[in-house]
């Protein structure tokens, strides 16, 4: 008898040993895994102000959160400074995903350089809030005015991170450099090389800022502000 006891006590210590190899120890500090959505699709029409006294307006098309993954750590998407102002946004929006707000922003960074320079007026009103599209029409006219033509090209992006971002009043606003190699020509009205090459890139370092209401079900962004470093 005592010896079919012991023989009972080992079989029950070996499955106890399996199960708990197969299942795993839970500590209790396990993250549950957030649900991934579908891929917004690029809307283009116009979209509602964000709020007059704010002058934000439409929306930046595929700069869209996508999906909740872990976050990356800071050093490899934005900088320390905007650290604060990101988790703050991330906690507020639970779908954004920063990775993703990186490479839509890289995406409308080319989309409004080239609206820019073939003086796509519509586009850059999609793309931009009033004093953003104000101050492109501006330089747009004045070109225009002058007979001159941009042919410039957006070579590559060499870096593109956050380096400020905040978040008040359901309003969050990220700010983002962008290191790029833009090859810039000017030709007058007949077609005439007036400066710049096409076989020489620039270096150009732009800051820009993206803002979105957080109350709208709309995911995507507007260029609020730009400036150069």
């Amino acid at each position: 008898m005592t010896i079919e006891i012991v023989l009972l006590a080992m079989v029950a210590a070996f499955l106890g040993l399996r199960l708990y190899s197969v299942l795993g120890k839970r500590t209790g500090h396990e993250q549950e895994h957030m649900p991934r959505n579908a891929e917004n699709s690029l809307d283009k029409r116009p979209r509602d102000r964000v709020g007059r006294d704010d002058s934000r307006d439409r929306i930046v098309p595929d700069i869209a959160p996508v999906s909740s993954v872990p976050v990356p750590q800071p050093a490899m998407i934005y900088d320390a400074a905007a650290e604060s102002g990101m988790r703050a946004i991330i906690n507020a929006d639970r779908n954004f995903d920063v990775g993703r707000f990186v490479e839509g922003a890289k995406a409308a960074y080319g989309m409004i350089l080239e609206a820019f320079w073939t003086g796509d007026r519509e586009q850059l009103k999609e793309l931009c809030d009033d004093d953003v599209y104000d101050s492109f029409v501006a330089a747009i006219d004045a070109r225009e005015q002058n007979g001159e033509m941009l042919e410039n090209r957006l070579v590559r992006i060499e870096e593109a991170r956050i380096v400020d971002a905040d978040y008040d009043r359901r309003i969050a606003c990220i700010t983002m450099r962008f290191d790029a190699d833009i090859a810039s020509v000017v030709k007058d009205k007949d077609g005439q090389l007036i400066g710049g090459s096409l076989t020489d890139a620039v270096d150009t370092h732009d800051i820009w800022t993206f803002v979105r209401d957080l109350s709208s079900s709309d995911p995507n962004w507007i260029l609020d502000e730009t400036d150069e470093v």
